[in-house]
């Protein structure tokens, strides 16, 4: 017969099963993200401040990253980045990418090639 082959179990009542809830990724999550796949994967975020923004039509973020590029080759892949970086085309949902501008860069040659780079974009909340 067949329910003589199946096996049933069960849970035991005082057991409970929980399951975390899926962190969900932040504007400046995604924002990291962006830049680090602009950097091609090779630069290290330092730093990153956000901080609200508004004018009188217009609201959003503020976001300061600072970046480093160690050795000869992710020194080149800084100076695409700091090239292309005022007309990429950013993908974040729900935001708008007005501004994005390197405001510093510094380069140190010994006792290894690095570049730090500091970019500053502004993004307004998509209505």
């Amino acid at each position: 017969m067949l329910l003589d082959r199946l096996e049933f179990k069960s849970r035991d009542p005082g057991e409970h099963r929980y399951r975390l809830p899926r962190q969900r990724r932040t504007t400046g999550d995604r924002v990291r993200d962006s830049i680090v796949a602009l950097a091609s994967g090779v630069a290290t975020i330092l730093t990153h401040h956000e901080t609200p923004w508004a004018s009188i039509t217009f609201s959003g973020t503020r976001h300061e990253l600072v970046l480093a590029f160690e050795g000869a080759n992710p020194i080149e892949c800084g100076e695409h980045f700091m090239a292309e970086l005022p007309d990429y085309e950013f993908s974040i949902p729900g935001q708008l990418v007005a501004d994005a501008t390197i405001t510093k860069s510094e380069h140190c040659f010994l006792p290894e090639p690095r570049l730090v780079v500091t970019a500053v974009l502004l993004l307004l909340e998509e209505s």
